[in-house]
């Protein structure tokens, strides 16, 4: 398979520079989980499945203002309640959070805040969850998590090896830690819709980083170019070789998730934005993190580190011939070292005849 470009991308050349932007990237994300948590107490605005309490809706609150919202709340005795303002279309409302796990307090408190506003009694929706369900999904996730840790690293070891396990998990932690960090910098809610988000985002990265691992391990098994023999080389070449289909997967998998995002409900906007950031960083993390990082690894068994002494200044090449070209070439070098050859042995025979010659005795004439 040849790559896609007359001349390489230096994926690997630059790898450092790609490892700033990633390392820039996770300690802004810790720096906004650390910040949201000594501010709020939590380092993500996790939703009410997580936390448990009450959800209250109110739609079509027509002139209200959150100030009179608030002060409705607080005649109630509901002093810890989180209020946002929601836009659906041409009606405004307000999305209403508080602690109470008890539905029946929470659908009468629900009650008078609407008649105290003067809203209908149909004008509001209440979800109330108590805190053991929180924990449960909590839970869930994390053992759903790790599952697939385990999964990744067993089967990648098997069908290629221990590195490239361990590198596809380096890469699929820092695209979460960073999607956690945009979330905690711009306190998008999480919800169980996030959480499958996440977890669908775990299974590209993990899709995207094969592909990319397939083609390193075939070629540095089989690749005889005559061109690339170090192990960062054979991995930048590869990793072009790949290039266009990951983008053509991740644009692909991009189009219908940013339809939800643009144009679906508030249910879908929360996985559509984890999907958004998840496959973007996914398609950089797999060339630009995953695969330099087992390539380094990699130089570091004595095989490949002698290829690196020996062939390790040109470590990628600008210009790559095509294996047919570059078999062509070597033939005609080695035809011309045998024209040589040819060449010289030919004088070397003129010569030494020429020698013999001068050696030979003269005969004397006999008169």
């Amino acid at each position: 398979m040849r790559s896609h470009f007359k001349g390489e991308i230096p994926f690997v050349k630059y790898r450092k520079v790609l490892f700033a932007i990633s390392a820039i990237c996770i300690v802004l994300s810790i720096v906004g989980l650390c910040f949201r948590a000594a501010t709020t107490g939590s380092a993500l605005n996790f939703g009410i499945e997580f936390m448990g309490g009450t959800q209250v809706t109110f739609d079509d609150t027509k002139d209200i203002d959150i100030s009179q919202m608030r002060s409705a709340l607080r005649a109630e005795g509901i002093e810890d309640a989180v209020v946002q303002t929601t836009v659906s279309g041409d009606t405004n409302g307000f999305l209403v959070r508080t602690s109470e796990t008890d539905p029946s307090v929470a659908n009468l408190h629900a009650t008078q805040v609407a008649e105290s506003l003067g809203l209908e009694i149909g004008s509001y929706h209440i979800q109330t969850i108590g805190p053991n369900w929180g924990s449960d999904v909590t839970r869930s996730m994390i053992i759903a998590f790790l599952v697939v840790i385990v999964l990744i690293i067993i089967f990648v070891s098997w069908r290629y090896e221990f590195k490239m396990s361990l590198m596809g998990i380096v890469s699929l932690i820092q695209v979460l830690l960073i999607v956690a960090g945009i979330y905690a910098w711009t306190w998008f809610e999480v919800t169980p819709n996030v959480v499958a988000a996440l977890l669908t985002i775990m299974g590209y990265c993990l899709y995207d980083t094969v592909v990319v691992f397939n083609r390193v391990d075939e070629n540095i098994r089989t690749l005889d170019d005559g061109v690339h023999r170090t192990a960062l080389q054979i991995t930048n070449y590869s990793e072009n070789q790949v290039i266009i289909r990951s983008i053509n997967t991740a644009l692909t998998s991009l189009v219908p998730v940013l339809a939800m995002l643009l144009f679906g409900g508030d249910t879908l906007k929360g996985f559509a934005f984890a999907m958004v950031v998840g496959l973007t960083l996914g398609a950089y993390s797999s060339i630009a993190i995953a695969a330099p990082l087992y390539a380094i690894w990699k130089t570091r068994e004595a095989k490949w580190r002698e290829a690196e002494e020996k062939f390790g200044e040109n470590a990628v090449q600008t210009k790559v011939l095509p294996a047919s070209e570059a078999s062509a070439a070597q033939i005609q070098t080695e035809a011309s070292k045998n024209v040589s050859s040819s060449a010289a042995r030919n004088v070397n025979t003129t010569s030494q005849a020429d020698e013999v010659k001068k050696k030979k005795p003269k005969k004397n004439k006999v008169r």
